[in-house]
């Protein structure tokens, strides 16, 4: 696997980070990456479980060569330019 290929991948993965009242902590999920999740009781913690998750669902997909995606998923604030505010 092309290395450069695989870190601009592990960079390009949007993360979500939300509060879930439901499960009363914070979670987040990378949908590029289906049912790649964690969860923490703050939000740094749950951004720390998921950069685990994201290497551990990535090293996995390899491994059993299960096709990894290509970055899709896109905010839509990304989607404006600078200085224009939905």
């Amino acid at each position: 696997m092309n290395g450069s290929w695989w870190c601009k991948l592990f960079r390009e993965l949007r993360i979500n980070i939300f509060y879930s009242e439901d499960d009363e902590c914070y979670v987040a999920d990378i949908p590029d990456l289906q049912y790649c999740s964690a969860f923490g009781d703050t939000p740094e913690e749950a951004a720390r479980e998921i950069m685990i998750a994201k290497e551990l669902w990535l090293e996995v997909a390899a491994e059993s060569g299960k096709e990894i995606p290509k970055p899709m998923y896109s905010p839509i604030i990304y989607k404006f330019g600078k200085g224009v505010s939905a």
